[in-house]
C-alpha cells in the first residue's frame, strides 16, 4: 500500500468509529435541509465579514494567525465547554418541559452521557499513552521489550488517535453529544448557549477588538446574535413546519 493510501485507510477508519460515536442523530433527528443551507451560509459570511474586518481596520499580519488559531481553540474547547455548560442547559430544558414528559426526556439522556463517556476516555488514553511514553521510553539505553510495545501503542496513538479526537471533537460539537436522541429541539438550544458562552471568554480574554465602536460591538456580537438568529428560527421551523414541540 502506498504512502497516500495507508493515510486514506487511517482517516477514513477514524472518521467511521467517529461517526459511529458521536454523530447519532437519533430516529427524531429532524432533517431541514434548508436549514442546513442556512448554517452554511451563515458560517461562510461570517468567516467573509471577519476577513473583511481584519483587512479593512486591523492589518497587522498576526492578526490572520489569531484569527485561524481562535477558530481551532474554539472547536477544540468545544465539547469541554459543553460538558460544562450542557448539564445546566439540559436540566433547564427538561425543568421546562411538561411534568408528564420529564421521566420520558431523562430516559433519553443514556445516548449523550454515553458519548460524552466515549470522549472523556479517548482524551484520557491519548494523554495517558503520550505521558507514560515520555516518561518512560529513553532511547539512551537499551530497550525492554514493554518499551518498544509501548512506543509502538504510542506512534498508534499520534497516527490514528489525533485525527480520530479531532473528529470526535468536530461531530461532538455539532451534534452536542447525540442531544438530539434526547429532544430535537435540544441541539439549536445547546448551540445557542455555547455560543454565548464563547462571545463571553472571548470578550474577557482578547477584549473588543480594533475599529470604530460599531464595528467593535459587531464583530462581537454580530457572530452570536446570527447564530441565536438561526437557532431560533430553526426552532421556530420545527414547530410550524414539522410539528415539534417541547410542551405539548
Amino acid at each position: 500500500m502506498s504512502p497516500f493510501g495507508l493515510v486514506g485507510a487511517i482517516l477514513r477508519s477514524a472518521h467511521r468509529v467517529a461517526t459511529r460515536l458521536f454523530a447519532q442523530e437519533g430516529v427524531g433527528r429532524i432533517v431541514d435541509r434548508t436549514v442546513d443551507r442556512v448554517q452554511l451560509a451563515r458560517t461562510v459570511l461570517g468567516a467573509a465579514a471577519t476577513m473583511a474586518l481584519i483587512l479593512a481596520y486591523n492589518v497587522d499580519p498576526n492578526r490572520w494567525k489569531d484569527a485561524a488559531y481562535g477558530g481551532a481553540a474554539q472547536l477544540m474547547i468545544a465539547p469541554f465547554v459543553l460538558i460544562v455548560a450542557a448539564p445546566l442547559v439540559i436540566v433547564g430544558f427538561i425543568y421546562y418541559a411538561p411534568p408528564h414528559l420529564r421521566p420520558h426526556l431523562r430516559s433519553r439522556l443514556r445516548a449523550p452521557l454515553k458519548a460524552v463517556g466515549w470522549y472523556v476516555l479517548t482524551l484520557a488514553v491519548i494523554g495517558g499513552v503520550l505521558v507514560l511514553a515520555a516518561l518512560t521510553v529513553d532511547d539512551r539505553d537499551g530497550k525492554s521489550w514493554w518499551e518498544y510495545v509501548l512506543a509502538v501503542v504510542a506512534l498508534v496513538v499520534v497516527a490514528w488517535g489525533f485525527p480520530f479526537f479531532f473528529m470526535a471533537s468536530l461531530y461532538s460539537a455539532r451534534s452536542a453529544f447525540n442531544s438530539a436522541q434526547v429532544h430535537p429541539m435540544l441541539p439549536p438550544v445547546l448551540t445557542m448557549a455555547l455560543v454565548w458562552v464563547f462571545a463571553v471568554l472571548n470578550l474577557t480574554g482578547d477584549g473588543m477588538p480594533g475599529g470604530p465602536p460599531i464595528v467593535q460591538f459587531g464583530s462581537t456580537l454580530g457572530g452570536p446574535l446570527s447564530v441565536t438568529a438561526v437557532s431560533l428560527w430553526e426552532l421556530r421551523r420545527m414547530r410550524t413546519r414539522f410539528g415539534v414541540t417541547l410542551r405539548a
